[in-house]
């Protein structure tokens, strides 16, 4: 069972210890996505940045089912596209698009993008979500619109772009594409991304039923504050990790 200890965020852990923990999250966050039905084909990915190798992260291989994923199986990839530990390939578009998010947010450890239905239907109405509700208010004036599809992302100069489009903020809806969330922990990408997919579900069908009331400006940044924190994601991820590894604990072989 893992502790539920915020405070680990800060725990002075040497990197191999660091390395092994990041991996074992990455390979739950990964069975999670499986689990919550996130995979669409070989389509998806979750990476985490090396401790010791700033211009490396671990990410799922291509191919290979998030419902399978153990930690062992994961692949080390660094900045020019070369598999540098593992066996399995490297997805191009994973490549394309976290090589230059991790490349431009030195604070980001994780990044999550999945075509993941609810994520994938709300982008294709070319805008941001609204606050309307206090899950919502996560992302208020902390996420963007990457609007500008042009097919699938293999080119790195795609990637950097969208990596520019995403700044500072914890998230983007990538136009006609999906969603993708970043975090200081892998899971608060991961945290992220499941509740923004579930924003995206509220909303649509919300407005399926009429009008949605937007919550006030004030409001939302002070609720966003407290609920929207880095710490915050944290802490709020480690229910769904204590379940995963409880059920399939192989996880982290």
């Amino acid at each position: 069972m893992t502790t539920r200890r915020p405070a680990d965020l800060f725990a002075n852990r040497s990197p191999d210890e660091e390395r092994a923990h990041r991996k074992r999250r990455l390979a739950g966050a990964l069975r999670l996505f499986g689990r919550f039905g996130f995979d669409e084909g070989v389509a998806g990915h979750i990476t985490a940045r090396d401790p010791e190798h700033a211009d490396r992260f671990w990410v799922n291989p291509f191919g290979m089912s998030f419902k399978q994923i153990r930690a062992s199986d994961l692949i080390l990839v660094d900045h020019s596209g070369e598999v540098v530990e593992g066996s399995w390939p490297v997805n191009r578009a994973a490549f394309a698009i976290h090589s230059a998010i991790h490349a431009a947010r030195p604070d980001v450890v994780a990044a999550a993008h999945s075509h993941s239905k609810s994520g994938r239907a709300f982008a294709t109405l070319g805008r941001r979500l609204t606050t309307i509700t206090q899950d919502s208010c996560i992302f208020h004036d902390d996420h963007v619109l990457f609007d500008d599809y042009t097919g699938t992302v293999n080119d790195p100069i795609e990637g950097k772009r969208i990596a520019v489009a995403l700044g500072g903020h914890k998230a983007a809806i990538l136009a006609n594409h999906g969603l993708l969330t970043v975090g200081q922990t892998v899971e608060e990408a991961l945290f992220w991304y499941v509740t923004m997919e579930r924003t995206c579900e509220v909303e649509l069908t919300a407005r399926a039923a009429g009008e949605p009331r937007e919550i006030a400006h004030d409001v939302a940044v002070a609720t966003r504050d407290e609920i929207g924190s880095h710490l915050a994601g944290l802490f709020s991820a480690q229910p769904l990790f204590d379940w995963i590894e409880a059920v399939e604990p192989d996880l982290v072989d």
